[in-house]
């Protein structure tokens, strides 16, 4: 019995590892649609969103069968459990991915504002620290999970930096610029917010591997 739920264990984390490469992948995706204008690109981020959803409830329902028929304990508890809250981080990621597409959706045929250097920076910034949570999770690797936590306020102050540009540089001097900056905006926050999730996947690991919480504890990081 116990090979069994060890076996279904590892398939857990194989569907994690999934979710999060499509995660990653929407991402990528919504941000190359926007660089490209492609319009096609950012509807079939959006189509493909669908799938992501019916693996996040396909992960919830096993997650759920696991606790009812083995009813773990300890660690093993606290890895299903996490699963679960990283599973739903994830797919808020790809919901926030759908976002932006949809707001590439409204930009698609309007001239471009301005060349597009740090929101692309901010997208990789995202994509990085997706790819490395969930390689944490799997790998119940705290000093990566550190890496992410510690990474999160470089994509405060890149996206602090495209909202003073945009503000300023051209809001502020031509108004009529401002429909086109506020969509810019917005994919800049929703880029923020993923950094934001992946920061609570890395929180969740680090409870996982040592069951401490170190959510609103940023001191428990250094050592």
């Amino acid at each position: 019995m116990e090979r069994h739920f060890d076996q279904e264990l590892g398939e857990l984390n194989k569907d994690i590892l999934k979710m999060g490469a499509l995660t990653e992948e929407a991402i990528y995706k919504s941000v190359e649609a926007l660089k490209n204008r492609d319009r096609e690109l950012a509807g079939k981020v959006i189509s493909e969103d669908g799938a992501i959803d019916n693996l996040e409830l396909a992960i919830d329902e096993k997650c759920i069968d696991l606790i009812a028929r083995y009813q773990p304990m300890a660690k093993d508890l606290r890895f299903i459990t996490t699963g679960m809250k990283i599973n739903m981080e994830l797919e808020r990621i790809a919901d926030i991915a759908v976002d932006i597409a949809q707001r590439t959706l409204e930009l698609a045929d309007k001239p471009l504002l301005k060349p597009l250097i740090d929101i692309p920076r901010l997208s990789q910034i995202a994509q990085g620290m997706v790819k490395t949570a969930i390689d944490s999770f799997v790998k119940g690797d705290i000093d990566l999970a550190k890496k992410v936590m510690l990474t999160d306020p470089e994509a405060d102050n890149l996206r602090n930096i495209i909202q003073k540009e945009l503000v300023e540089d051209y809001m502020a001097k031509d108004p009529s610029s401002a429909p086109r900056a506020v969509q810019l905006l917005l994919i800049a926050r929703f880029l923020e917010r993923i950094c934001d999730h992946t920061t609570n996947i890395a929180e969740d690991v680090i409870y996982l591997v040592q069951a401490e919480v170190v959510k609103h504890h940023p001191e428990k990081l250094k050592g």
